[in-house]
């Protein structure tokens, strides 16, 4: 098909709420590693990798060998039938997540896995509260847009029983209007105040991403999550770290994010990373937890040999390559050249981010802090105009997300450093006018 012919069918035959970027969508026609072509023959250097999912490459010959072979051998069998294909993934997950979390729940999707985790805390704790954070996001079903912090995300749901938001570590806009590290971390205290006002004080469970994704890279202070384990513990809830962002070496140097503030969950989710763009979810757990569910459980495509065999593929990589070292050496040479870029222009309010995931919010006024949605929308455009692809994020639509391959070199930085540069270069000599 042409690119007017994919586009027009598209909008016929797709619902009208699924997003795409650019005010003329970008037609993707293939990749490989750190590129993406577009149908019009246009190569792009791919610094969102398909919203935080793509870990090892585009079309990592290392990841799509084995799954052409897996396809040959055995494409599909369901939860009901053994393979070694999910157990290999399954014993070396367990071998490198943190504590005792060693069963796993394979299902598609981070909301699923997400789903999955609600599911069996209220199950294995018998209670049925939930505290998530402002500003959150974990899916789109209904029970993950109930615990989702942002009303854009939420404007199609009913309603979710069972679900109260605490405050975020937001410290960019901190909601108390306090500063880090006067603010001894006021932020962490109210989660215990609303366990204490909004829940029966009995909760199943808390849930958080260690740096909020669709949220906009938020990341806390490092005394945060152990202010807030501390709070969980105390009121008899089960610590859930959804790591479907921040998993698999993205923050550099540790597995996961929340081992960067020494926290070991009672259970984690992951899904993206892991399987470099082929879908699956992780519910991962202790033995004693995964035991409560006494029902039967069955995922028809959860534990997919072909997806498996992928995902197995992606962990051994990360760890021969060492790439969670890569992405924290490149991730800091990524992050002094965001910090050069916003001594130079003002739109940058905010740098923020770990490892290989990294963020700048835009704002009209450094003072004020007004959120620049519609300066982030052109600065994405001009950036695709040069050959960068980014994404955005945030409450206000106003934050650049940035999530390349964590086998990405210096080099990869420079190029894109440069291309944001004269982005916004251009961007000062014609001002974007303001939201009204």
């Amino acid at each position: 098909m042409t690119r007017d012919e994919i586009l027009k069918k598209h909008k016929q035959y797709l619902f009208p709420s699924v997003t795409n970027y650019f005010a003329d969508p970008l037609v993707a026609d293939h990749a490989s590693m750190q590129y993406l072509w577009d149908s019009e023959g246009n190569r792009y250097l791919d610094f969102f990798g398909g919203i935080v999912t793509v870990s090892v490459g585009h079309a990592n010959p290392r990841v799509t060998g084995p799954i052409k072979k897996q396809v040959d051998r055995l494409q599909h069998a369901s939860t009901l039938f053994p393979n070694e294909a999910i157990v290999a993934l399954a014993e070396k997950i367990a071998q490198v997540t943190p504590g005792e979390l060693t069963q796993c729940m394979f299902t598609s999707s981070g909301t699923e896995a997400n789903e999955t985790a609600i599911q069996l805390a209220r199950v294995h704790t018998g209670r049925f509260e939930i505290v998530a954070l402002r500003h959150a996001y974990s899916g789109r079903s209904q029970l993950a847009q109930g615990m989702t912090g942002h009303n854009t995300w939420r404007r199609s749901l009913p309603g979710t029983l069972g679900v109260v938001h605490a405050m975020n570590a937001y410290c960019y806009r901190c909601p108390l209007g306090k500063t880090y590290p006067s603010c001894n971390v006021a932020c962490a205290n109210d989660v215990e105040a609303v366990i204490q006002t909004t829940t029966s004080g009995q909760i199943a469970a808390f849930i958080a991403e260690p740096i909020q994704g669709v949220g906009g890279f938020i990341t806390p202070p490092p005394e945060y999550f152990k202010i807030v384990f501390r709070i969980v513990k105390d009121y008899g809830g089960l610590f859930i770290s959804d790591e479907v962002q921040t998993g698999w070496g993205r923050t550099g140097k540790k597995w996961f994010g929340i081992e960067q503030w020494e926290v070991v969950p009672d259970m984690m989710t992951a899904a993206k990373g892991l399987g470099n763009g082929v879908p699956i979810g992780l519910t991962v757990t202790r033995p004693e937890i995964a035991a409560s569910f006494k029902g039967l459980q069955i995922s028809t495509f959860g534990g997919n040999p072909v997806t498996c065999v992928a995902a197995k593929a992606v962990i051994d990589l990360i760890e021969e390559d060492r790439l969670m070292d890569n992405a924290a050496d490149v991730g800091a040479y990524f992050r002094a050249a965001l910090e050069e870029l916003q001594r130079k222009h003002p739109l940058i309010g905010d740098v923020r981010g770990m490892g290989l995931m990294q963020a700048m919010e835009l704002v009209r006024d450094r003072v004020s802090k007004e959120p620049a949605p519609n300066e982030t929308n052109a600065f994405m455009e001009e950036c695709r105009k040069r050959g960068l692809l980014i994404g955005k994020g945030g409450l206000f639509g106003n934050v650049i997300r940035m999530s390349p391959p964590l086998n990405i070199a210096r080099s990869d930085v420079d190029a894109a450093a440069s291309i944001m540069d004269e982005a916004l270069t251009a961007m000062e000599r014609t001002p974007v006018a303001a939201t009204k």
